[in-house]
C-alpha cells in the first residue's frame, strides 16, 4: 500500500470518506485544550478540519497527493490553520516532543521488528501531550491476498510499549458509532488513548523521575 496504492484509490471516486470527523476523535479529544496537533494519515481532511476549527493548530500529512489536493481545496479558510504536508512518516519521522495530539484514525501502520516507526510517533507527542489511536478490530479483519491483519499494530500491541512517562486512559473495543465503511462489515472499533506525563524523565532503572 505505497502512495501509488493511495493515489489510486482516491481517484477512483470523487469522493471517498463522508467529509464527517471520526465519532472517536470527537468524543475523546472535544475536551482538550487545542494545541499543535499531528492528523496521520490525513485522507481527505475531515479531522483535521474539525481540529482546525475548534482551534488547533493542524499538520495533516498523507502520501496521497490527491487526498491532499481535496482536503485543501474543501476549507480554504482555514489555510491558516492546517498545513497539509506530502510525507511517508514510515520514512520521514515527524519532530520529537511537538504536538499536543498525535492522531491516528484507520491508519495501517504495519509492525516493524524494532517498532521504529511506532516509537517515533510516539516521541512525536510532547509532555501533556495524547496519542489517539483507533483502528478496526481485529475481529473483524479478514486477511486477503497480501494483506494480513496480524501484520498491523492494534491497541493491545502499542499498549505494553509505552514507559513509565505514560499514562494509558482508554484501552477498550466499541461498537463503531458510525456506519461502517462502503463494503465492509466492521462493526467495532479498538481504541488507544495515552497521555505523556507533563513532566518527566526516565533514570537508568527505568524509573519515572518527576
Amino acid at each position: 500500500m505505497d502512495a501509488q496504492h493511495w493515489d489510486d484509490m482516491y481517484r477512483s471516486r470523487d469522493q471517498v470518506f463522508s467529509g464527517s470527523p471520526n465519532p472517536v476523535l470527537v468524543s475523546e479529544i472535544a475536551g482538550l485544550t487545542p494545541g499543535q496537533a499531528l492528523d496521520v494519515g490525513c485522507g481527505e481532511g475531515a479531522d483535521a478540519l474539525w481540529l482546525a476549527r475548534r482551534g488547533w493548530q493542524v499538520t495533516a500529512v498523507d502520501t496521497s497527493a490527491t487526498a491532499l489536493r481535496r482536503a485543501a481545496a474543501a476549507a480554504p479558510d482555514l489555510q491558516a490553520r492546517v498545513a497539509w504536508a506530502r510525507a511517508d512518516l514510515t520514512v520521514t519521522p515527524p519532530p520529537a516532543h511537538s504536538f499536543d495530539l498525535v492522531s491516528l484514525h484507520y491508519f495501517p501502520l504495519r509492525r516493524q521488528p524494532g517498532h521504529t516507526t511506532l516509537y517515533r510517533l510516539l516521541d512525536a507527542v510532547a509532555p501533556g501531550g495524547t496519542l489517539l489511536f483507533t483502528t478496526h478490530a481485529r475481529t473483524g479483519l479478514t486477511p486477503s491476498g497480501d494483506f494480513d491483519p496480524a501484520d498491523y499494530y492494534q491497541p493491545d500491541d502499542i499498549a505494553p510499549l509505552l514507559d513509565p512517562t505514560w499514562n494509558v486512559l482508554v484501552n477498550a473495543t466499541r461498537p463503531r458509532t458510525g456506519p461502517a465503511p462502503a463494503g465492509t462489515h466492521h462493526t467495532h472499533d479498538t481504541i488507544l488513548r495515552a497521555v505523556r506525563q507533563p513532566q518527566g524523565r526516565l533514570n537508568p532503572h527505568g524509573q519515572l523521575l518527576l
